[in-house]
């Protein structure tokens, strides 16, 4: 494995990225606590949808020319009703949000600190949009679930030390197949905000006085 390189794709390179994302949303969403059985011709729909926003946003991270993880946002406004809605029901005003999707990440080059890597370069472009407040959901299994890995490490630790926290009672609902299941069944999905200040206005220069 080399050097994990991060690159903002825009333009073709976004466009090209497409079923690379849709194939490493496929193997990483079989894990726990997804556990999402997913097929390439429904990416490719739930990706074109993504695609439409004109601020979605793909970080891609690169061994060489290999895409070996990603992460996607958009304004939260562009995203399913399934996401939004939640927020309106909660007094909280979805057009403020920028919202990031996924983190995604194949099994070898995982604890490399890629994933803070993509937080910095998500807020970063999320600031340069003119957003201020930052969302994204992680998935709600029971603690007794028979699939849940003995190894299994909860990411709310990682959250919060990047600066988010959980909303209270601010649950986003989403249908997925799980594994082994015939149907799609709704899934609750806990929304993490943070909150960043506007910058800072430079103070105004004193006249001078003739």
């Amino acid at each position: 494995m080399g050097e994990i390189v991060l690159r903002k794709l825009t333009g073709a390179d976004f466009k090209r990225a497409l079923d690379g994302l849709a194939r490493l949303r496929i193997e990483i969403f079989r894990e726990w606590p997804y556990l999402y059985d997913g097929d390439l011709d429904y990416e490719r729909r739930y990706l074109s949808k993504f695609a439409m926003s004109k601020d979605a946003v793909i970080i891609g991270a690169y061994d060489g020319d290999k895409l070996v993880g990603a992460a996607t946002a958009s304004p939260l406004i562009d995203h399913a009703d399934e996401f939004a809605s939640p927020f309106r029901k909660a007094g909280l005003d979805p057009e403020e949000f920028f919202y990031f999707a996924e983190f995604l990440m194949l099994k070898p080059h995982r604890r490399q600190g890629i994933g803070a890597r993509f937080f910095d370069e998500m807020e970063q472009v999320a600031q340069d949009a003119g957003f201020h407040k930052i969302a994204f959901c992680t998935v709600v299994r029971p603690a007794d679930h028979p699939a849940k890995p003995d190894d299994a490490i909860p990411i709310d630790g990682f959250c919060r030390r990047h600066g988010y926290r959980p909303v209270d009672g601010l649950i986003c609902d989403f249908p997925w197949r799980d594994l082994g299941d015939a149907e799609e069944t709704h899934k609750p999905m806990q929304v993490w905000v943070r909150e960043f200040t506007a910058a800072a206005q430079p103070p105004a220069q004193p006249q001078s006085k003739s």
